[in-house]
């Protein structure tokens, strides 16, 4: 019981922490600082400290959910297919860190297609985000479905 407790947890922390940043801080710091110059390194930022964030909390989810789904084998499949989002979701913030964000430094060094990486980028964190939306409803529904 405390084991999906925790995971509650961490799950609204991760979906709760992506919806904040980047639906809220970061269009909000482009409202305030008025410039994409002064706005976007910060921007940037931002989304590296959510990559590395999500990482942590991803990882703590999978050690939480491996016990879980050795707790029952009722609970396994749901269980599992919970680790699949959450993998996603780590796996599009890895691509987000390492492949996306350099190209959106490239693209602005060398007049590159900004506008395309900055809408990769942004799928990206909608994928996060729905990936770490589908994991927090899953896990409270099982946890209301086992009392």
């Amino acid at each position: 019981m405390p084991l999906r407790r925790l995971s509650i947890l961490l799950a609204a922390l991760w979906w709760g922490g992506i919806t904040a940043l980047s639906f809220l801080a970061v269009p909000l710091l482009f409202a305030s600082l008025g410039s994409p110059a002064a706005a976007g390194p910060v921007a940037a930022r931002i989304f590296s400290l959510q990559c590395w964030a999500g990482l942590v909390l991803g990882l703590a989810l999978l050690l939480l959910l491996r016990r879980w789904r050795g707790e029952s084998a009722a609970v396994a499949p749901e269980a599992l297919t919970i680790m699949g989002f959450v993998l996603l979701a780590m796996l599009l913030a890895l691509m987000q860190e390492f492949a996306v964000a350099q190209n959106i430094v490239t693209a602005r060094v060398t007049g590159g297609n900004l506008r395309l990486w900055h809408g990769v980028g942004t799928a990206m964190v909608l994928g996060q985000w729905l990936c770490a939306g589908a994991v927090l409803w899953r896990l409270a529904g099982a946890r209301s479905a086992q009392g």
